[in-house]
């Protein structure tokens, strides 16, 4: 076996560092109970990602309770210090990064707003500013698709590669998200809860009062390129 570049070594530890963060981050914003749920990122320069280990508490997580995984969804024995299984969305995960070159980071949970209108199987429509600034028009509903291979990634992916949004609600599933790394995705995984929330609160209240186009894209192109430093 050949040896281990000392970057690649420090990546990795970094980004196992970061991901039992952001996973705190979804107890956090109240996006998953008990070991449901999970956050992966792309190793930079490397045909690899980083995901959490299959059904690992979130109160007792650790580091090494991060595994790494080739982009076929593998484990990668040299890399990983103790012996973990990698999550059961591994598949999914491996599938996005292997056919979205651009994606850096992938997020699932089952949040219950966003979960809901998957139960649904009825689009998050943009009838707020923030739906348009951070999805740029509807969250749109991705397919039925069982758990066990390529079947979740595939439905992520085509569904994803037609629209500007991060996220898309897998029907009878959950949310999974994107972004150009782990935090984006994270950050686009509360965006989602909170816009489904909003939105489920005012169908209540009574019709929905859609954004038109011209104005989502005008709210989406000051988001992604003028807000913030």
């Amino acid at each position: 076996m050949t040896s281990t570049p000392k970057d690649l070594l420090e990546a990795i530890v970094e980004i196992r560092k970061q991901l039992c963060v952001l996973h705190q981050q979804l107890v956090t914003n109240s996006l998953v109970v008990w070991t449901a749920g999970n956050v992966s990122q792309r190793v930079p320069d490397a045909e690899l990602f980083v995901i959490k280990a299959s059904g690992v508490r979130y109160e007792t997580m650790t580091d090494d309770d991060m595994v790494v995984c080739d982009l076929d969804g593998n484990p990668v024995d040299q890399f990983n210090t103790v012996d973990r299984k990698p999550s059961s969305d591994t598949a999914a995960h491996a599938y996005v990064y292997r056919h979205m070159a651009d994606v850096g980071g992938v997020v699932h949970t089952h949040s219950p707003y966003a979960t809901a209108f998957a139960a649904a199987r009825k689009p998050i429509p943009c009838v707020l500013t923030m739906t348009g600034d951070e999805f740029g028009g509807e969250i749109p509903i991705g397919p039925l698709a069982l758990i066990g291979d390529d079947a979740i990634g595939r439905g992520i992916v085509d569904t994803l590669s037609n629209s500007k949004s991060p996220a898309v609600l897998m029907a009878n599933h959950g949310p999974f998200t994107i972004g150009e790394d782990a935090t984006a995705a994270v950050k686009a995984a509360v965006m989602v809860e909170e816009v489904a929330k909003t939105t489920l609160f005012a169908d209540v209240l009574g019709p929905l009062q859609p954004l038109e186009p011209a104005v989502i894209d005008r709210l989406h192109d000051r988001y992604q390129h003028v807000y913030g430093q």
